[in-house]
């Protein structure tokens, strides 16, 4: 039977009818998951505070007080587990209204199990605290071997309890669970081990480790893989579970998988320095990540964040299919201070997907349009969904060169989804929404101020000053800003704010360390190299060959995670091997780096789209395949700025030029092939012609530009002869339940 929900809306639906005035003013609230806890009374005050503190923490050490990078970076991480646990609960709560059961009332099952975790915890706490006073207080070098030996193996004992536990007994919604408690406790004292013996660690770590030494950072590990799969699902946690296997399982492989294997304490505890989760991750998530997830939280405490999508219906609101390209442009504004793909779905999506479905698009067609729009964002300068962070670590290129390089993709993948959209609207004959129910842009010019704090982002970025100094600065500058307006940031508005940040920056955190666990991985096996070695071969045959197998594997890698560690894994993986093909490193990661975000929108694991169609009502899977559909023409920049450097900014001035409308050309005939619209309805035999013209505009030879740009022309003069500009017919959607159950 067809899905009634992914039927056409009729043109009976005015779009006068739509809305009397738009209500943006959930924009900037806080999304609530299925598994967040909302705790009360005194707990909820103490992990407010804790929130708070931890964000200030970050604020003052970037600014004021360094910390030594070893231990600024333990410390980050165990902040994050300890405030994630507190927060997410390992499951969906069955009744988000009453939390399920009634206060720390437990079931007679959990009697025997919480109090051996007490015990074990408990004795693991009162051994640290005896370590910590012969080290710290007595000044001696360390405690006897015994004190460690028994306090880390409590540790992990206790953990071993607490976390079975947490998946067997039903989590409460406004209370803690002791499991949660003590893996919060065991975040704390890896911490504090970690530190104490950090002069050590740093010599002998996954070279001379003792027994301490690998319980420990076991622990660690595993509470960070914990973490990951509550706030970030499955696919990264099993990425990295086969990254650690194949650790072990190297003696026992074929052909280029095959190494020598790894002792397990020598393994987790090499994973547990710079090499693997302290590492290039956990450094960017710890100082730029984090920094901008504040400023991030600031714009939206002071409503910049409605202002932005205000902007957009203004802009774009009375156009055809406006809410569609309202969703466009709003995601990629939000897309500048937001993190995930996903979150910018949710954050814009909530709004614009309502609008597009009374215009006369499809559940899934709107579910997708925002979903692709939002994917986007994190490649939008200057921020750039963190990844771009990452990338300056990884390759060494200034941050400001990576930002200027991306404006151009971004604004060809911009450009792909507006022009897929308009192309529909043109085809079913929408229209816009009524003047009376979008913000008048007297208004709305009147409060441009708002964008003074990315103005100075992107000036101070691109006047030289460092990242964390850019990053600050703009923050002051949102404070500022938001006196001008209704919603100023005094005292509580600003502590609001620094408690929001670090909501927010957990589920980041959380993924930079677990795919640290995979970095390491590849760095200690050398997985990366035999990659490379791959692509060389393939390269013998074909460069087009190795570059769609990269394309593929970074796709792949990406499936289900978020933008940062998909790239943070591709990097890895797949950038080397590029390198090595002789492609510059900026357009090597750049390349990786594109796909990785366009995994958020590619079938089978689809995190954007399944954000949109859980809004939508519409099928996920069917949704993901509509996103697809309206990002494919985005699916070629990358080969674009691969043959035409200019793309990136690394040419002449005239060259950049010709490269942008080339290129621009190309995804204008891509789209319209793909939507099947060219100044009318384009049938099949106009079709492919178009596609060969846009595949012609991928190499930004001047041969194949002409050939293109000549079928393109060719084909105008042809559709504006021949082709139907008539509308398809609408026929009316229905809501059908199980569109409403999904919604």
């Amino acid at each position: 039977m067809a899905r009634e929900d992914n039927q056409l809306q009729s043109d009976s639906s005015a779009p006068s009818d739509v809305v009397e005035t738009l209500n943006v003013e959930k924009i900037d609230e806080e999304v609530v998951v299925a598994n967040e806890r909302d705790l009360k009374n005194w707990r909820g005050w103490l992990i407010f505070a804790a929130c708070v503190a931890y964000a200030a923490f970050h604020l003052i050490t970037l600014n004021i007080f360094p910390m030594e990078t070893w231990s600024f970076r333990i410390t980050h991480i165990a902040g994050a587990l300890v405030i994630g646990f507190v927060l997410m609960a390992a499951r969906k709560f069955q009744d988000t209204e009453t939390g399920g059961n009634i206060g720390w009332s437990a079931s007679k099952f959990e009697i025997l199990p919480g109090l051996v975790g007490g015990l074990l915890i408990l004795g693991a706490v009162v051994l640290t605290l005896y370590a910590a006073h012969i080290v710290l207080v007595q000044g001696k070098m360390a405690p006897p071997p015994w004190v460690w030996e028994y306090a880390s193996l409590g540790t992990f004992a206790a953990f071993i309890v607490a976390i079975i536990s947490s998946w067997i007994f039903k989590p409460q919604a406004q209370y803690l669970g002791w499991y949660d408690a003590i893996l919060a406790i065991c975040s704390i004292l890896v911490c504090v081990y970690l530190l104490i013996n950090l002069a050590a660690l740093q010599s002998r770590a996954g070279v001379m480790p003792t027994p301490p030494d690998f319980w420990m950072s076991l622990t660690g590990i595993l509470l960070i893989m914990e973490l990951t799969r509550r706030v970030a699902g499955m696919p990264l946690v099993v990425i990295a579970m086969v990254f650690i296997a194949y650790s072990f399982l190297g003696p026992y492989l074929p052909g280029i998988l095959e190494h020598g294997g790894y002792r397990a304490a020598r393994f987790f505890t090499y994973i547990y320095t710079d090499n693997g989760i302290l590492g290039p991750t956990v450094a960017v998530s710890s100082t730029y990540i984090i920094l901008f997830i504040i400023f991030a939280a600031f714009l939206q405490e002071s409503r910049v964040g409605e202002y932005f999508v205000n902007f957009a219906f203004a802009i774009a609101g009375r156009t055809r299919g406006g809410p569609a390209k309202v969703a466009v442009f709003s995601s990629g504004l939000m897309g500048m201070i937001n993190g995930t793909s996903a979150g910018n779905v949710v954050a814009t999506g909530s709004l614009t997907i309502p609008l597009m479905k009374k215009v006369g698009y499809r559940s899934q067609s709107a579910a997708s349009i925002e979903a692709a729009s939002s994917t986007g964002g994190q490649i939008m300068p200057p921020i750039m969904g963190a990844g771009a962070f990452i990338m300056a670590e990884i390759t060494g290129i200034k941050y400001t060169e990576l930002m200027m390089s991306a404006i151009i993709p971004a604004i060809l993948y911009f450009a792909a989804v507006f022009l897929m959209v308009d192309f529909e609207a043109q085809k079913l004959g929408m229209k816009g929404l009524p003047s009376s129910a979008l913000p008048r842009m007297n208004d709305i010019l009147k409060k441009i101020f708002l964008f003074i704090p990315i103005i100075i982002l992107i000036y101070t970025l691109l006047s030289g000053y460092s990242v964390i100094r850019a990053g600050t600065m703009s923050l002051i500058a949102a404070v500022v800003v938001s006196w001008l307006t209704t919603h100023r940031m005094g005292p509580i508005r600003t502590i609001n704010a620094l408690n929001r940040a670090s909501r927010m920056a957990i589920q980041l955190i959380a993924v930079c360390a677990c795919a640290g666990i995979i970095v390491g991985v590849i760095g200690l096996t050398g997985v990366g190299l035999r990659f490379s070695s791959m692509l060389l071969q393939l390269a013998d045959t074909s460069q087009l060959l190795a570059l769609a197998f990269a394309m593929v594997i970074s796709i792949i890698l990406g499936m289900g995670m978020p933008t940062t560690a998909a790239y943070a894994v591709a990097a890895s993986v797949i950038a080397p091997g590029l390198i090595r093909l002789g492609i510059d490193p900026l357009t090597a990661h750049f390349f990786v780096f594109y796909y990785a975000v366009i995994s958020a929108i590619t079938p089978p694991v689809a995190l954007a789209a399944y954000a949109g169609a859980a809004i939508a009502g519409s099928d996920p899977m069917r949704t993901s395949v509509t996103a697809f559909k309206f990002g494919v023409a985005a699916f070629i920049v990358p080969y674009m700025f691969f043959y035409a450097p200019g793309l990136l900014l690394q040419a002449e001035s005239m060259e950049i030029a010709q490269n942008m409308v080339t290129a621009l050309i190309g995804i204008f005939l891509l789209a319209s092939a793909v939507q099947a619209w060219y100044f009318g309805h384009a049938k099949a035999y106009i079709r492919i012609p178009l596609l060969i013209g846009a595949v012609s505009m991928i190499s930004g030879g001047t041969t194949t530009d002409i050939l293109g740009i000549g079928l393109g022309i060719a084909l105008f003069f042809w559709q504006k002869r021949f082709a139907s500009t008539e509308p398809l017919e609408t026929p009316r959607e229905t809501t059908s339940t199980t569109g409403q159950q999904q919604a």
